[in-house]
């Protein structure tokens, strides 16, 4: 059993997530008020995961979630075909006029000293009416399913998103599959209706069930309500570097003694110089060790789904077997691959991040 953990072997599927699919508008370093033009990327953390996991590291990947039948609806399943995801989809028909609706992100990169500025248009959304009974997780996960995988701000999204999660992971945790959370906490999406004593209680209903829990310090004590170093202002960071993972491993002890079932806990490290300087870093707990990236420095491109490209590149490790030291270090290396592209999915090869993983340059490749 390594790292703790039962990982099946084989499966139809290698790797399954649940969670809302979003289109994001990028207007680039402009700000929305001044902006003429957007790109589109399609986006959700839990997607994400399942491909960057298929178009990167080539492994068969399902997402569980809503679709409309609208051409904004068609724009998203046409990435999700095109990312190699094999899509589970409960249908939603547009009334032509107020939805339901694929949710919007708006997202600007901000530029230098100027932060990046995000905010959601999630009114009637398709995804936050998924409830327990709308899918037949005994079809889904009939060939095999090696790795169960949901997240946060699903989970924030409504009174019933958290409790379909709980519904797909015992069916996973029946089936056989791994199942890990990304917290992802975000204090807007739950002060809609719950507010954070809301978000402790479900969240904490959630991680019963994980095997394998990403989130920082901060998401350890705002999601699950754990006791820590002063959340959101983070004083003890002035006389400590960002990258110093003591923070994060001190407060180990209590998520093991709350949720004593959970294996591995994980996180990225990053120091904000200014919006387009970063340094990076990532560690990991596995089975009562520590394990340390190394650090690097990032010139960022776009910083949105960075997270997700770490989490993805770990749970590749883990699901290939690699050594733990190695897995942390490929989670490190995507995430800081994936910074240096425009959208919130991969675009680099399995090849590129197992070379910057053991600290390959930016020479040009001839």
């Amino acid at each position: 059993m390594k790292y703790g953990l039962e990982i099946p072997t084989s499966g139809a599927l290698d790797f399954l997530s649940l969670g809302a699919l979003v289109h994001r508008l990028d207007p680039g370093v402009i700000p929305f008020r001044k902006a003429t033009e957007c790109q589109i990327h399609v986006s959700g953390g839990e997607f994400n995961c399942a491909a960057n996991l298929s178009d990167c590291f080539r492994l068969n990947t399902g997402i569980v979630t809503a679709m409309v039948d609208y051409p904004i609806g068609d724009l998203v399943a046409e990435r999700v075909r095109a990312m190699g995801v094999r899509a589970f989809y409960k249908p939603f028909k547009h009334n032509g006029v107020t939805g339901p609706n694929m949710a919007t992100v708006y997202s600007d990169r901000g530029q230098g000293v100027r932060a990046p500025v995000v905010f959601y248009n999630r009114a009637n959304e398709a995804a936050a009416q998924l409830k327990p009974g709308d899918f037949d997780w005994g079809a889904i996960f009939s060939g095999g399913v090696r790795w169960f995988h949901s997240g946060g701000i699903f989970a924030s999204l409504s009174e019933t998103t958290g409790e379909l999660i709980i519904e797909g992971m015992k069916a996973a945790r029946a089936a056989g599959a791994i199942v890990s959370f990304d917290l992802n906490y975000r204090a807007k999406l739950w002060n809609l209706w719950g507010g954070s004593e809301k978000a402790a209680v479900t969240l904490a209903r959630i991680v019963e069930n994980v095997d394998v829990l990403v989130g920082n310090e901060e998401d350890l004590q705002l999601g699950l309500g754990l006791p820590g170093p002063a959340a959101g202002s983070q004083p003890h960071r002035k006389q400590v570097s960002a990258l110093d993972p003591t923070a994060f491993l001190a407060m180990i002890e209590q998520v093991v003694k709350k949720f004593p079932q959970i294996k591995v806990v994980a996180t990225t490290l990053r120091e904000v110089h200014s919006t387009s300087r970063h340094s990076w870093g990532a560690v990991a707990w596995i089975n009562g060790r520590a394990f340390t990236s190394p650090t690097c420095e990032l010139d960022v491109y776009d910083r949105v789904g960075g997270g997700d490209g770490f989490a993805a590149g770990f749970f590749y490790g883990l699901l290939i077997g690699e050594p733990e030291q190695e897995a942390v270090n490929l989670g490190w290396a995507h995430g800081a691959l994936l910074t240096t592209f425009p959208g919130d999915t991969s675009m680099a090869t399995v090849e590129q991040v197992r070379a910057f993983a053991k600290g390959s340059s930016a020479r040009i490749q001839r």
